[in-house]
């Protein structure tokens, strides 16, 4: 089968042995893959992430100088199962897959391993116990976006952010993009984006943001305090504390520290939004940290596969909280293939172009200039080499 190879940085279209499906294991006829920010960050710097994946006890992240075939966002129909599959469904039937997968009994990243070729191919090997029927009424292109929307459904629910809160999402690429539809879908009323691209802004407005900046031009922080009384300056959250105090004075009998321990724990005292880093480069998190308003709460949804430096001393004088999200549950994946399906959000409205194989290397010097596109989907039997 052809397939896209990546070796030392540079992708290629190359003719590989098609997969034979393992025990548990379902192949499948690529209909549509996406291009994941991920993918354009590990074809640089897998090194950098594989030693850290060995940290944390995988050791088969791909390395610069293996063979390794992408893709672990797509969408594919049934063709044959391995051994002791139970066949729940029809050849021809569209699976969705968690990019997960079981062989020899290790469990391997489809797409990002050597061992487990991802979905820029013709074929790919996929788990049946991790595969879920897509819907007749979701189109291949919709399909091949729950794993990116996943993740964001996974970031929202681990904010904790609540209806009324103000949401900030710094970089509207895929991710952030993605990040702003499931926060609407959450039913949060206010989103401010931020990206230094003026077509990504326009996509930010598309999927439901309701205010959107360019940070070479304004703050995003500034917008939020447009909409919410947030505090920047530590000064004026004491004089706020102070002001609270003296009118706490008036309450007969109630002891005021119970008061205000009680205002505390009921998110009654001055907070800050809640700020989604959708970027993943060197330098964003400590930026956040710096401009965003005290007691802000950071979610950092972008994958930064290079060393990077903080202040914790600031964090700590802000009173940020900090929250680190990764990837996504089985149940979010589903849910996520749900909300498709009903129309509570809409993949397309992100997905800008797609390509052959053939095209898979344009499109990701394209994309690493972030400028027009931001999803961009391989169809394996797309004979486009070039993106508009």
């Amino acid at each position: 089968m052809k397939a896209v190879v990546c070796h030392n940085g540079e992708l290629a279209v190359e003719e590989i042995p098609i997969p034979e499906p393992g025990k548990g294991n379902v192949l499948l006829k690529v209909r549509r893959a996406g291009i994941c920010g991920s993918d354009l960050h590990a074809r640089v710097h897998c090194d950098e992430t594989a030693a850290i994946a060995e940290e944390v006890g995988y050791s088969h992240f791909m390395r610069s100088g293996e063979s390794v075939v992408l893709g672990h966002e797509f969408v594919g129909e049934v063709v044959s199962y391995g051994p002791g599959c139970r066949k729940r469904w029809k050849p021809g039937t569209r699976l969705c897959a968690l990019p997960i997968i079981r062989h020899d009994d290790e469990v391997e990243m489809v797409g990002l391993s050597e061992k487990s070729p991802g979905a820029y191919a013709e074929f790919v090997e996929v788990s049946e116990v991790l595969a879920i029927p897509v819907p007749d009424g979701v189109s291949d292109e919709d399909a091949a976006m729950v794993e990116p929307l996943s993740v964001a459904h996974h970031a929202v629910r681990r904010s904790g952010v609540g209806k009324r809160d103000v949401a900030v999402v710094i970089g509207c690429g895929p991710i952030g993009l993605s990040v702003i539809m499931l926060l609407k879908a959450a039913g949060v009323k206010t989103v401010v984006a931020s990206d230094y691209s003026e077509g990504r802004r326009e996509l930010a407005r598309r999927c439901g943001a309701d205010a959107v900046v360019d940070p070479a031009v304004e703050s995003p922080y500034n917008a939020v305090k447009a909409q919410r009384k947030y505090f920047t300056r530590a000064g004026d959250l004491f004089d706020e504390a102070f002001k609270a105090l003296n009118l706490l004075q008036v309450v007969p009998g109630v002891p005021w520290r119970h008061i205000v321990r009680f205002a505390d724990d009921n998110g009654l005292t001055p907070t800050g939004p809640v700020v989604f880093e959708c970027v993943g480069l060197p330098g964003v998190i400590d930026s956040i940290v710096s401009q965003a308003p005290l007691r802000s709460r950071v979610v950092v949804v972008g994958v930064c596969m290079e060393p990077d430096t903080i202040r914790p001393a600031l964090a700590i004088n802000k009173e940020v909280d900090l929250k680190f999200v990764f990837g996504y549950n089985p149940d979010e994946f589903a849910e996520t293939l749900h909300f498709i399906d009903k129309g509570k959000i809409d993949p397309s409205l992100m997905v800008t172009g797609t390509v052959g194989l053939s095209g898979a290397s344009a499109a990701f010097e394209v994309l690493g200039k972030a400028e027009k596109h931001a999803k961009v989907l391989i169809d394996p039997s797309s004979l486009v080499s070039a993106l508009t």
